[in-house]
């Protein structure tokens, strides 16, 4: 059995460890997110929020998380200190979920959320670098059990919230949520830090960070190039896409199908168990075949089911299609990560991480204010038309980028 997943997977057991612990930590990010999607019909209907407030709300958080994506790149890249930085986005985050458990007004739940976005996107460069530097002949693979751990994170908040919302407020089911993300911070610390200097790499590559010189004249060569600056440009199109309907979706089945709080988080954790399915799946193949093909299949597919979830006229029609539109979606995720970092240099791992988050947390910060006032003005089934026409264009943008060997060199 062991000598089969090795095989199939071309990572050897012992090595599986710590792919799934990074994984584990992903999972505590997402736990967060996961969890507030849940809890945002109810934050709308205890604070009486318009659809266009709430929008705004998560527009705050994406912006916020734009802000903080590149002081982290520019932390992994100069510091090195990878596994410091992933338990520092850990706690951090659920001391700010932790604190809205007393929000009673919306500028105290702003001031959170600009917290969580913050902490939540310094995560992302330390941990795809940590994994990318230490599997670079399997990132795809590696880089897919990083997106599974956030597909776990985002299944089980859901069906957890909507479970514990039976019984108590959304201020103490935030509370109470905290406390898992600041133990699965101390697992990272103490199990990882000894291995901090594995993904500096091994034949004799030196451990130190670059200066900050060194960093300036490596974010130029990244934004001169047009794979790099292409691909961050596509990854943030598809995360528009991608934003809009993890705000919507929970939304449109409270709000239009009239379904109970159990129901939404079942929703939700349906959607996110396709993509933990269809991750791995994907990753392992975009080492055989390539990133571009494995991405075209996801996103096209992605296109048609948001455009006819609206059509459904149940809640178990609609599940059914967020299902299959999570298989499609989330397995795109890890390929386009692996894709990133196939173009960057190792020493440039996280910076290239920020530039392509950095993207697409500009760009996802657009979707949930304009849907919002799509929703309040023309009703939320013509939000998930306008979803469908942003994901359209990430089709067209993959077609426009340059095609590289697997190495990252540019074929004519």
């Amino acid at each position: 059995m062991i000598a089969a997943i090795e095989r199939l997977t071309g990572l050897e057991w012992k090595h599986q460890g710590t792919v799934f612990l990074v994984g584990f930590g992903h999972a505590g990010t997402h736990w967060i997110i996961g969890s507030l999607y849940v809890l945002l019909p109810f934050i709308q209907q205890d604070l009486e929020l318009s659809y266009t407030a709430v929008g705004l709300l998560f527009t705050i958080f994406h912006f916020s998380a734009f802000g903080a994506n590149f002081a982290s790149g520019l932390l992994v890249d100069v510091t090195g200190r990878r596994v410091l930085l992933m338990v520092a986005s850990l706690a951090l985050g659920a001391a700010a979920f932790l604190a809205m458990g007393w929000a009673v007004e919306i500028t105290f739940l702003v001031a959170m959320m600009v917290l969580v976005g913050g902490t939540n996107n310094l995560w992302h460069p330390p941990a795809i670098s940590f994994l990318s530097r230490l599997y670079p002949t399997r990132r795809g693979y590696a880089l897919s059990i990083h997106a599974f751990g956030a597909s776990f994170g985002d299944i089980i908040a859901p069906l957890a919230m909507g479970g514990l919302l039976v019984w108590l407020t959304w201020q103490e089911t935030a509370k109470v949520s905290a406390l898992p993300v600041f133990m699965v911070a101390a697992l990272i610390g103490v199990v990882l830090w000894s291995r901090e200097s594995l993904s500096s790499g091994s034949n004799g590559e030196s451990k130190r960070g670059l200066s900050i010189g060194e960093y300036l004249q490596g974010i130029a060569i990244l934004l001169r190039d047009r794979g790099v600056v292409g691909l961050a440009l596509m990854a943030g199109v598809r995360s528009m896409a991608q934003s809009g309907l993890l705000l919507f979706i929970p939304l449109y089945l409270a709000n239009v199908l009239k379904v109970g709080p159990t129901t939404v988080g079942l929703g939700i954790a349906a959607m996110q168990l396709g993509g933990m399915i269809a991750g791995p799946i994907a990753g392992t193949w975009s080492d055989r075949v390539g990133r571009r093909p494995v991405v075209l299949a996801g996103l096209t597919g992605s296109t048609v089911v948001i455009a006819s979830l609206s059509l459904a006229g149940n809640e178990v029609l609609f599940i059914a299609g967020i299902s299959l539109l999570g298989f499609l979606l989330f397995a795109v995720r890890p390929v386009v990560h692996s894709w990133m970092m196939d173009l960057t240099p190792p020493d440039m791992a996280g910076s290239a991480t920020s530039v392509m988050f950095g993207a697409q947390s500009l760009l996802s910060g657009a979707a949930p204010f304009v849907g919002g006032l799509v929703a309040d003005t023309w009703g939320l089934p013509v939000v998930f038309y306008c979803l469908a026409g942003t994901m359209l264009v990430a089709n067209v943008l993959v077609y426009m980028l340059p095609h590289h060997d697997m190495n990252g060199s540019e074929r004519a």
